[in-house]
């Protein structure tokens, strides 16, 4: 035992003599593997609700809100006021003794708190004018209920509390705002040279989510956007007799709301692959292209399995259509509303040919569209979304109009499909969308705007990779994982868009391959369609079906704002010879780490690739890569394509 003891002692004295050796060699690194590699904590427990592999439990559940809603505008006053009923079912396993709903027009109000934090809204108002909350039991028995406005949140105190796994009531709201003028947040009243254009969004009193996260979640509305249950909606929408109304879901009163040539080019639209006028700029001061002359029109919508609606109403809009081609034989409409100055080719006449395309892009890419309308509407907002149909800028064109279109329809799928919680995840939200637009410019009319690879509003400016390095090398620089009302306006684009986005693109380019990505990815849209993943389902779920432990890139990339520093230090002949192969050392000299391409270039000028896995920086900092080959080596150089956010590429080629 004792001759084993002294053995012991000196094998680790000459381990720690040569790893003194080895870190007096090594230029300064701020790579420790032990931190990078060090098991991963996930921010949200698995459990029956939602398991270890990224997908519902057994006992998950999710509450239900489905809405029938009679709401009518003002235009002369700019009130829009409503009565809606609200079928609420609780699926958890609580008694509920409260309800919470949303109120997101008080964020308009002088002292809301949103307004304290950010320059939104340029026009404050009074926000909501509550008239009456009722509560109507499974009896049909109906009475008032004693409620609290807490800046953008309503408490509804139930009489009885209401029963856990399946107990329903009808909650019966009446309420009336003033739609803030331009601009608004992500709704406004903005003018046109034929009328104005109301762009209503985040309209009426919405149920907040009850979950098995946190239970109530009643994040006050700043100025991130929504957490929302899902349902079916019925509502309709009464304006004066000249205002066209485009609403998310189906029209279904085109009888009465419609001349019948309208209805008729209507019909023509959902079988036609070019867009269809179904009301010209010719015909938007003509009096006869309403059904009637006088009085008010109702609007009348219906929209299945969705988190919210949104509508766009203007006596100005022109109007057109096009049949989108969805999978499996089956179809939907695409249209876009605008005033008669965006017309044209070069402008949103080609609107819908951007919004058929993009849609079904995505639809065969990541999982069908599955509403029966998709609209644009032009306005000011500027590039905002709600389920089917998306506020875009009236004065956009060319590129910029199709990137904007592109982007904003994509929420369909995030958030609207999978509905993540915007309000503190807003990567999972801007940069899983930003995501696929990237592919969706490739695609578009033989890549006509592509590449689009350096974030949202910036095509063209510069290598990605290089871009998104600025970021990381930010001090003051969020990470991902930080609450999107803690992210402050500077960052939320660089952050939640561009490095959210960015971070797919090395999942799917470099580290998992597109094969394997492609199939997690699909898989996990359709598994958490209309349900509320949470970023641990999401890290789980990716891990779990492309079979790959991750932890080091969740923790470096979405935890904290690390640096990626990877170096070529050494070349040299294998045993004194070049026809023995190359030794090369390359070294990680910060904490974030990924998969590179070395590129050996010999002096007849011949390459040879190989590929540095991850796992080589688990146990190194620095690693000798023994590269066959018979000429001498003329240079080195790691990641050669750029493809990866290093911070100085100065040391990433070495010339003999």
């Amino acid at each position: 035992m004792k001759k084993i003891a002294l053995s012991l002692a000196g094998s680790l004295a000459a381990l720690l003599a040569a790893a003194s050796v080895s870190a007096a060699d090594a230029p300064a690194s701020r790579f420790d593997p032990l931190q990078t590699f060090a098991p991963f904590a996930y921010p949200q427990p698995a459990n029956a609700f939602r398991t270890a592999s990224g997908k519902p439990g057994p006992l998950f559940w999710q509450n239900r809100a489905d809405y029938r809603i009679e709401a009518t505008l003002d235009p002369a006053t700019r009130l829009l006021s409503g009565s809606e009923t609200i079928a609420y079912t609780n699926h958890s396993p609580d008694a509920l003794d409260v309800l919470w709903l949303q109120l997101d027009q008080n964020r308009y109000r002088t002292d809301a708190r949103g307004a304290f934090t950010s320059k939104f809204p340029t026009e404050f108002t009074d926000g909501y004018k509550i008239a009456s909350v009722e509560v109507e039991d499974a009896h049909g028995h109906r009475q008032p209920a004693k409620w609290l406005v807490s800046d953008t949140r309503m408490q509804v105190r139930l009489p009885e509390a209401l029963k856990g796994g399946g107990g329903s009531l009808r909650l019966h709201v009446g309420w009336s705002f003033t739609v803030p003028g331009e601009f608004g947040g992500r709704m406004d009243v903005n003018p046109s040279k034929n009328g104005e254009i109301f762009e209503i969004g985040q309209w009426y009193p919405r149920m907040a989510v009850y979950d098995d996260l946190r239970g109530w979640d009643t994040a006050p509305y700043l100025n991130s956007e929504f957490y929302l249950e899902y349902g079916d909606f019925d509502y309709a929408v009464t304006v004066p007799w000249d205002m066209i109304v485009a609403g998310s879901g189906e029209l279904v009163n085109p009888q009465e709301v419609l001349t019948k040539t309208q209805q008729q080019r209507l019909e023509q639209a959902r079988h036609s692959d070019t867009t269809v006028m179904i009301r010209t700029p010719a015909e938007v001061t003509d009096p006869s292209s309403r059904p009637k002359q006088s009085g008010t029109l109702t609007w009348h919508f219906r929209m299945h399995n969705s988190r919210d609606v949104a509508f766009g109403a203007s006596k100005a809009f022109v109007w057109d259509a096009a049949r989108m081609n969805l999978p499996e034989g089956k179809t939907a409409l695409a249209m876009s509303v605008y005033p008669v100055e965006s017309a044209g080719d070069d402008a949103w006449g080609r609107a819908t040919e951007y919004l058929k395309a993009s849609t079904e892009y995505f639809s065969r890419q990541w999982y069908p569209y599955p509403w029966p309308v998709a609209i644009n509407e032009a306005g000011t907002a500027g590039g905002m979304e709600y389920p089917g149909i998306t506020f875009d800028h009236k004065r956009a064109k060319g590129n910029s109009l199709h990137m904007v279109v592109a982007h904003e329809i994509g929420h369909s799928w995030f958030p609207m499909i999978v509905g993540s919680n915007e309000r503190r995840d807003a990567w999972m939200d801007e940069g899983f969308n930003t995501f696929i637009d990237v592919y969706e410019a490739d695609a578009f009319n033989h890549g006509e705007y592509a590449p689009k690879r350096d974030g949202e509003y910036a095509p063209g400016k510069g290598n990605p990779a290089d871009e998104i390095a600025k970021v990381l090398a930010d001090p003051d620089a969020p990470a991902l994982l930080n609450g999107a009302d803690m992210t402050p306006e500077k960052y939320r684009h660089p952050v939640s868009y561009f490095k959210g986005a960015f971070g797919l693109v090395l999942l799917r380019e470099q580290i998992l391959g597109p094969e394997r990505f492609d199939d997690a990815f699909r898989k996990y849209t359709a598994t958490w369609a209309y349900k509320h993943p949470s970023p641990s389902d999401f890290f789980r779920f990716m891990e779990s079906e492309a079979g790959e432990d991750l932890g080091w890139f969740w923790r470096g990339w979405y935890q904290h704002n690390w640096q990626l520093d990877l170096a070529v230090q050494k070349a040299e002949p294998i045993d004194g010879d070049w026809r023995h192969g190359a030794a090369i050392t390359v070294a990680n000299l910060d904490r974030l780490v990924l998969p590179a391409t070395l590129q050996v270039v010999y002096d007849d000028g011949s390459k040879q690739d190989v590929r540095v896995p991850v796992e080589t920086w688990q146990q190194h900092r620095s690693y000798v890569v023994r590269v066959a080959g018979t000429r001498k080596v003329a240079s080195v150089t790691i990641d050669p394509a750029h493809a990866l956010p290093d911070a100085n590429r100065g040391n990433n080629t070495l010339r003999l």
